[in-house]
């Protein structure tokens, strides 16, 4: 019994030298819990990226929104993920830890990304199998949903994971430390290539229980199940890791200071009081005078960023803009077929190949010219060349623009005349339309027509006359079949298909109903609904009870057909069908858009890492969360501009929207290289020197130690006033 209280404190002891002998477990000189935070970070890029890069595409085709809705909520998707990490830094430093953090939002993060993945199932609402979702409004409830949850996770992690990562190393393991963050970088990337790589081909795919339809949800769940392995490896390490406890976020100190020297200025706004040199020397009654400084010395960096959301506002919609226009190209590369949002993957190539050679080539040859290249003349320079990408596809759009089809206005109507009568008719369309049509043949092109009731008439013996009533911006087609007394109206797609599709139809001038794979079976003389397919070559059977033949197509993108079906169809073996082209192919390639991914792409390497380098060496060292939540808020602000944009602007071209934007960026960067040419470098460290020695203080160092043993020494009553000494 005398051992009783011996033993709990022996097994205590045991457990505690158990942890520290994992924890500072190796393998080839490296922690062997990175492991776990490096594939962590890549599962969980690859989910990010996956779903992000089909978002705008499911926006568009599964939930029926336009480009511009469809762009304006992607947008702010975007602007929400760039602001909840300021949230997450201040839950991690201020109450639950870096570790905890992670834990908890990558499970919201995992939640979000199944339940976006389950709002993409058709077949979920589809009653009538139509193979259209019958309850949007769920699926909408569903997915937004789904995107606050991803945003707060994916945010909430971000700036908890590297800087967990980086905790993880001893003193002696700094060459160690360096390598990580770089092998951190690279998984990152590769998490992104990949993913924006497979999720498009994953979409690509048709699946689903009741009818075929384009492959959301696997394009979705593939990024939830990675999101789920990430948060299942990150808890496997988890006796492995070092944790920290909180420490204090600096932000909130930040905010506090400045918080009271508007107070106290508003609070001495009378002329009686003496003016200050700098509006933040208000807090001098209450604030301890480097910490001031350090608050002035960061405000004039984040002053410096006023106009740099302009940047992302252009950046971001390479997911967005790029991509929609991309669905209205051809991706077709002879080896292989692209996806319209597997245009994206460009970026990151670009990125993994221009930034070793700007930092080992470019700057140090610039360098060399003796040209004065300071890190914000880069970003200038960056600035500009993002607006060149937004040029550069201005220019693209053009192209595109001159492929489309001249659609009706909302007064205006268009028509087409189809004859599978068996001679060449005269066809006249009052007041004054004049057309001549072969046999089993078409009008050349639509007729655009500025009223909309309308008289038909046939060169037949006698003449056939018939009134017909068109709709007001709508594209129609009059059939004249066999028996021309029975002539009909059919309409028309007044847009290009969706997602590059072809939108095909049959028009039957055989003699009884004819049965075509994958369609219902078509009466005589009467015509099919359009059919949605894909590019690349498509067969199709023709029957009629024992009398069978195969047609056989290869089509390419963004096209409307219609097939006439003579009644020789079987004696020729199918190949008597006639082929009319009620809408052009795409034709303008996605290889034209690559000069705008480079543009953009050294743009971002100019400006994005430059302007990180920049802000870091010009914020004083515990201010530097500060500075990076100033920055991801640029990012956040940029994308609520395109929103804005996109919502009011409705500009009736789309390269007038690019060429908006572009020179929207040219002013704003006008202005940047003003105010950078006004700014003044400093060396943080050298300052807050000074301050420390007006005062009296100790070196950094030195103070340290000194503040450990008086936070140890004085408990917890003194801790705040601690803290305030340190900063």
């Amino acid at each position: 019994m005398e051992y009783d209280g011996v033993l709990p404190n022996v097994y205590s002891l045991c457990n505690v030298c158990l942890c520290v002998l994992v924890q500072t477990a190796e393998c080839c000189g490296y922690p062997i819990s990175i492991f776990f935070i490096v594939v962590n970070e890549f599962c969980e890029r690859f989910s990010y990226y996956g779903m992000r890069a089909v978002l705008v595409l499911y926006f568009r085709y599964f939930l029926l929104w336009d480009d511009d809705l469809a762009t304006s909520i992607y947008h702010a998707f975007v602007a929400l993920c760039y602001l909840t990490p300021i949230l997450g830094a201040i839950i991690a430093d201020s109450w639950l830890g870096k570790f905890k953090t992670i834990i908890y939002l990558s499970i919201v993060y995992a939640i979000g990304q199944v339940t976006m993945a389950v709002s993409t199932i058709h077949d979920i609402t589809d009653a009538n199998r139509d193979g259209t979702p019958d309850n949007f409004t769920f699926h909408i409830a569903l997915s937004m949903l789904g995107l606050v949850l991803i945003a707060l996770g994916t945010g909430g992690i971000k700036p908890c994971v590297a800087a967990f990562g980086g905790d993880q190393f001893q003193e002696h393991q700094s060459r160690q430390l360096n390598t990580f963050f770089s092998v951190f970088y690279l998984c990152i990337n590769a998490g992104s290539l990949l993913s924006t790589l497979i999720t498009p081909v994953l979409r690509a795919q048709e699946c689903g229980i009741h009818t075929q339809q384009q492959c959301y949800p696997l394009a979705f769940g593939v990024p939830a199940a990675l999101m789920v392995v990430s948060l299942v490896v990150f808890i496997s390490g988890s006796g492995m890791y070092i944790k920290t406890d909180p420490e204090g976020n600096i932000m909130w100190s930040v905010c506090k200071c400045i918080g009271f020297a508007i107070k106290n200025r508003f609070r001495h706004r009378s002329s009686r009081y003496p003016k200050r040199e700098h509006w933040m020397d208000w807090a001098d009654e209450k604030y301890d005078k480097l910490l001031i400084a350090q608050i002035k010395i960061v405000l004039k960096v984040l002053f410096l960023y006023i106009p740099l959301p302009m940047f992302w506002t252009l950046f971001d919609q390479k997911g967005s803009r790029w991509t929609l226009q991309a669905t209205t190209m051809t991706g077709d590369f002879g080896a292989f077929i692209l996806q319209p949002d597997q245009m994206q993957t460009v970026n990151p190539i670009l990125i993994l190949t221009l930034v070793p050679i700007m930092d080992r080539l470019i700057f140090p040859l610039i360098q060399k010219c003796g040209i004065n290249f300071s890190p914000l003349k880069r970003m200038t320079v960056g600035m500009l060349f993002a607006a060149m990408a937004f040029v550069s596809a201005a220019l693209v759009q053009i192209e595109i623009d001159k492929t489309l089809p001249n659609f009706p206005s909302s007064s205006e109507s268009q028509l087409k005349v189809v004859n599978i009568y068996n001679r060449t008719l005269n066809v006249t369309i009052s007041p004054n339309e004049h057309l001549l049509i072969d046999s089993f043949g078409s009008s050349a092109d639509y007729v655009t027509l500025d009223h909309q009731d309308i008289t038909v008439s046939l060169n037949t013996n006698p003449v056939i006359t018939k009134a017909f009533s068109l709709i007001k911006g709508g594209r129609q087609t009059l059939i004249i079949p066999s028996d021309p007394t029975i002539m009909y109206m059919v309409k028309d797609i007044k847009s290009k298909p969706n997602e590059g599709k072809n939108a095909i139809r049959f028009v039957n001038g055989w003699t009884a109903d004819l049965n075509i794979t994958n369609l219902d079976s078509i009466e005589p003389s009467a015509a099919s609904n359009y059919t949605l397919v894909s590019h690349g070559k498509r067969d199709f059977v023709f029957r009629h009870g024992e009398q069978w033949c195969e047609f056989s197509r290869k089509f390419g993108f963004g096209a409307s057909y219609t097939f006439l079906i003579p009644s020789t169809v079987f004696s020729t073996d199918c190949a008597s069908i006639i082929e009319v082209e009620d809408m052009k192919p795409n034709s303008v390639h996605m290889a034209l858009q690559i000069p705008q991914y480079f543009l953009i792409t050294t743009g971002e390497v100019m400006f994005s890492v430059t302007g990180l380098q920049f802000s870091y060496s010009q914020a004083p060292k515990n201010m530097k969360s500060v500075l990076q939540a100033g920055w991801l808020c640029t990012n956040a602000v940029g994308n609520i501009i395109v929103l804005i944009v996109a919502e009011l602007g409705k500009l009736p071209k789309q390269w007038a929207e690019y060429v908006l934007f572009a020179s929207m960026l040219v002013a704003v960067s006008i202005v940047f290289s003003i105010m950078a040419y006004f700014y003044t470098y400093i060396d943080p460290a050298e300052i807050e020197a000074q301050i420390r020695k007006e005062q009296g203080l100790e070196p950094e160092e030195k103070e340290k130690e000194t503040l450990e043993m008086e936070e140890k020494d004085e408990g917890q009553k003194n801790d705040q006033e601690v803290k305030q000494t340190k900063i």
